[in-house]
């Protein structure tokens, strides 16, 4: 495969503080010459056999097309992130830069710190504002050209900080360039990847398809609950057998016997609600709720169980074997 060349986006001339010289130069020399690259190096790949060829060679080719094919995308992102008055951001990019930042200073605030950090360390790369389907958020992250970018997200503006960027027109003032290209983004262009982004639909989250609808809550909004001081009942459901070997217990549940729901099932109470949780997250931890549920409690397990709970630092406590006589 040919990788075509993208016309420039932005309009040299237009640009405030950056002058003709230097976009015409990053997009020829730094730009082309990387699209060039990478069209060589898809071309040495695609006339390898590859059941003949030294997988050393593979893999160095396959390296180097990962980081030229960044590096071309990551060039077409920043000369279209070019060409506005960055200071006029769009009604629905600030709302959405407030939605995950707190506000457009505070992003704005973050975005040029981590240029700033990443040119006074000396080093270089890119600093990319990107879009998490995952999550719906958007986030700003450090990149370059031959490393990986946050798995899965979708960029919608990028900075160049390699210096072949600004060494014509600002030298080693990395700052001054830092602060002129803020003030020429082109917002439309970044709200209009934005408004794609969003479009796209979140990895699928798994589930255990025999306890697909059975309601469910995440540690961290267990965590939340407790924090807020919510009257909920947590019942640590984990079974006998593994409970006996336990050494620790989520701190505020009360360990109760899978195997006998009947004889503690009535002190529950039905006006308030009920979290289950076993050592994994599903199987028992699921079972018990779908129990509980159907006697008319309002019931949900714990997604991830008692190892989600310690993974996101839940608070725990020595685990009492003698709740396995009460249980």
């Amino acid at each position: 495969m040919r990788y075509p060349l993208a016309p420039l986006y932005c309009r040299p001339w237009t640009l405030q503080g950056m002058t003709p010289r230097l976009i015409e130069s990053h997009y020829e020399i730094n730009y082309g010459g990387v699209v060039n690259r990478l069209n060589a190096v898809s071309k040495e790949l695609a006339e390898l056999d590859p059941a003949t060829a030294a997988p050393e060679t593979i893999h160095r080719l396959k390296r180097d097309e990962f980081t030229a094919l960044n590096s071309m995308l990551l060039h077409e992102l920043y000369f279209s992130s070019l060409g506005g008055d960055g200071r006029a951001v769009p009604e629905p990019m600030a709302a959405a830069l407030q939605k995950d930042f707190g506000s457009v200073t505070r992003w704005r605030d973050e975005f040029v710190a981590l240029a700033t950090g990443l040119a006074r360390a000396g080093s270089t790369g890119w600093v990319v504002l990107a879009y998490v389907p995952r999550d719906n958020r958007l986030v700003n992250q450090v990149a370059a050209d031959d490393s990986q970018a946050i798995s899965g997200a979708i960029p919608i503006l990028a900075l160049d900080l390699y210096e072949h960027a600004y060494h014509i027109d600002f030298g080693p003032n990395a700052p001054a360039y830092i602060a002129c290209f803020m003030r020429n983004i082109e917002w439309k262009a970044v709200q209009t990847r934005y408004d794609s982004a969003v479009k796209v639909d979140p990895p699928l989250k798994l589930v255990q398809p025999q306890f697909g609808d059975v309601p469910a809550v995440t540690a961290e909004e267990v965590e939340a609950l407790m924090t807020s001081g919510a009257d909920v009942q947590i019942l640590d459901v984990r079974p006998r057998h593994y409970a006996t070997r336990a050494p620790d217990i989520m701190k505020g549940a009360v360990w109760r016997d899978p195997e006998r729901i009947d004889d503690w099932i009535g002190e529950l109470s039905k006006e308030r609600p009920v979290v289950t949780f076993c050592v994994y997250g599903f199987h028992i931890g699921c079972e018990t709720a779908v129990t509980l549920h159907k006697a008319g409690f309002d019931a949900r397990y714990m997604a991830g169980g008692h190892y989600a709970w310690k993974a996101i630092n839940g608070p725990v406590t020595v685990f009492d074997k003698d709740a396995l006589e009460v249980g």
